[in-house]
């Protein structure tokens, strides 16, 4: 590991026991922090992580957070009645920005996402987690309330894969880690490069591409290293993240799609062929399934006039 990772993960590694909440309620002095919750038929833990948030979070003299959003990305369960109900405000993908037709993707929703929020932190977190604990908020805007220089904080944490501990994050071992070594190698010290869970400032958010699919975690977190410098990088440990798990073909296409966001900021290029073909045995033998790649990718939002104008008013 570089000399520059070391230091770096020993001044900008943190525990969410380090800020307690006292601490940041003083902290805050007007920042106003907005938490989005991207769903796609997750009514089994959506209602929980809410619930959690608004009475933990949402509530007395000094509330941490102060808006909660959660963006339904074509859900065909409950999941917006669940987060409603729950005490989330729910705007659905395709009301967002209707003139720009949605695609699917968990970066097409985050980047649509700050066109419905107005706080200064932006804190995503994935509406699969089980157990959730508000320590996954807290934790990870702790730093950007006390350290002024920070710009964006991922959450870290133990991933257990069933009883296993330790064996998920399994796209994050194979692929996003070995990239990041590989090619951009400060930052190797992030634990959990590919973790939904991260605070971002806005004044940094809209400055940045999104790719649409599954590499937006590790597209916003190489142009943030681009954009403003490692030392404004920093990661928290919140514990233990349980989640739903993808099946193996579900992983394949997502290790593909990041590594396409990760060959698009080599090279800026464009594949030959942006598919990927897998295999599922039928009646017949091993039959092939074609899928595309993601590879399209939002422009940083102070590009669009809608935000501007919002913005402005």
């Amino acid at each position: 590991m570089l000399e520059e990772v070391e230091r770096w993960l020993a001044r900008r590694s943190w525990s969410a026991a380090d800020r307690p909440l006292a601490a940041l309620a003083a902290a805050k002095q007007g920042t106003q922090v907005s938490v989005v919750l991207p769903a796609l038929n997750e009514a089994a833990t959506v209602g929980r992580i809410v619930s959690v948030i608004r009475r933990e979070l949402m509530s007395g003299p000094a509330p941490l957070v102060d808006e909660l959003v959660v963006i339904d990305s074509g859900s065909t369960d409950r999941t917006g009645d669940v987060a409603a109900a729950a005490g989330a405000r729910v705007v659905h993908r395709d009301d967002i920005l209707p003139r720009l037709p949605a695609v699917p993707g968990k970066g097409e929703v985050l980047w649509r996402s700050l066109l419905v929020t107005s706080g200064d932190i932006v804190c995503f977190v994935d509406a699969d987690l089980k157990d959730f604990s508000a320590d996954f908020v807290s934790g990870i805007v702790g730093p950007l309330l006390t350290e002024p220089d920070v710009m964006f904080v991922k959450a870290m944490y133990d991933r257990p894969l069933g009883d296993e501990p330790g064996q998920g994050g399994r796209v994050t071992e194979l692929v996003a880690r070995p990239l990041l070594n590989l090619h951009w190698p400060l930052l190797a010290g992030f634990v959990q490069p590919l973790g939904g869970e991260y605070a971002v400032r806005r004044s940094l958010l809209e400055q940045l591409p999104f790719p649409v699919g599954y590499g937006v975690e590790l597209g916003l977190l190489v142009d943030a290293l681009h954009t403003v410098g490692l030392d404004a990088l920093g990661q928290v440990d919140v514990g233990v993240r349980r989640h739903r798990h993808q099946d193996g073909q579900a992983l394949g296409r997502m290790a593909a799609a990041i590594y396409r966001t990760a060959q698009l900021r080599l090279s800026r290029g464009h594949l030959v062929r942006p598919v990927l073909t897998q295999f599922e045995r039928g009646e017949g033998g091993f039959e092939p399934r074609t899928h595309a790649v993601d590879t399209e990718e939002r422009p940083p939002m102070r590009e669009i006039a809608e935000y501007e104008a919002g913005r402005a008013a």
